[in-house]
């Protein structure tokens, strides 16, 4: 039986992989398929593929192509979420600031540099007329982190996927002023280099497993009870959250790389725009 590493968000988007392992389903492929949550999200994960500490990774799509133009030697195999990430902008409950223009200016919580809440927080500005070379940033690493830095004034915001953070909404915690909705497919599935050239067949059979339970994912019954127990939600979040996503079996095109790399090199995240088969690798 093969081992192979991978790791993701432990976040409603993954519930299919989980279902998946449950049910013994790579186990009976002859896939031992190993799990790591990853709370501090993308940034973290590109670090884990360059060290082989993982082999694959569920990642965030602008992330992963700003890491792998940088150097790290991976490759994207599949869109893995189709939709758009709506990240919701959060302010303390108790802030000052009231509006999106009130944060001009202001220090943005991040997960850590290169990760989707750095990367999302320059294109947020982008999209409001900010000066993007004026942004101040607070590591924080996880959403824990980001309350702490929020709630005693270390940072002023902080952008994060906006069901997960719902919970912190409803219980007044935060307070919700904006939502920013990335624009191309949120998550897809990198594999290491080394992986690919040594497993490809065994690479091959787990996409074929994913695929298999995602394309009927919203069939499951009760699936809306199901998801909303196990990530704190309520079910009528859940149920808007289950209509506008959108998984996917498929490759991402050289359309939807370029329209990533091209805002990534306009807003000055890489300083070179690579091949799309230096990015993705094909079966």
């Amino acid at each position: 039986m093969k081992t192979i590493k991978i790791a993701g968000v432990s976040e409603h988007f993954n519930l299919p992989w989980h279902l998946c392992l449950e049910n013994g389903e790579f186990e009976e492929a002859g896939i031992d398929l190993q799990w790591t949550d990853v709370p501090e999200g993308t940034g973290k994960m590109c670090q884990m593929l360059r060290n082989g500490e993982t082999d694959i990774a569920v990642i965030l799509s602008e992330g992963i192509v700003k890491d792998i133009t940088a150097g790290n030697p991976s490759k994207i195999v599949q869109i893995y979420v189709e939709s758009p990430l709506i990240w919701g902008i959060h302010m303390d409950a108790k802030s000052k600031y009231q509006t999106l223009s009130d944060l001009e200016n202001t220090k943005v919580a991040i997960s850590r540099m290169g990760s989707g809440s750095h990367l999302m927080a320059i294109v947020n500005a982008q999209n409001e007329g900010w000066n993007t070379t004026n942004l101040q940033f607070e590591i924080v690493n996880t959403i824990d982190g980001a309350v702490e830095a929020l709630s005693n004034g270390k940072a002023d915001y902080f952008m994060w996927e906006k069901f997960m953070t719902k919970p912190l909404v409803d219980n007044g915690t935060f307070r919700r002023v904006a939502d920013c909705p990335t624009p191309w497919p949120c998550f897809v599935i990198a594999v290491r280099n080394e992986m690919l050239e040594k497993y490809p067949q065994t690479i091959t059979l787990i996409l074929e497993i994913i695929n298999a339970t995602t394309a009927e994912f919203k069939d499951i019954p009760s699936i809306n009870r199901t998801l909303a127990e196990r990530y704190n939600q309520k079910t009528e979040d859940i149920n808007q959250w289950l209509s506008q996503t959108k998984w996917s079996q498929k490759n991402i095109t050289s359309e939807t790389l370029n329209k990533i790399q091209n805002q990534l090199f306009e807003l000055s995240l890489i300083d070179k725009k690579s091949t799309f088969a230096e990015i993705v690798h094909c079966f």
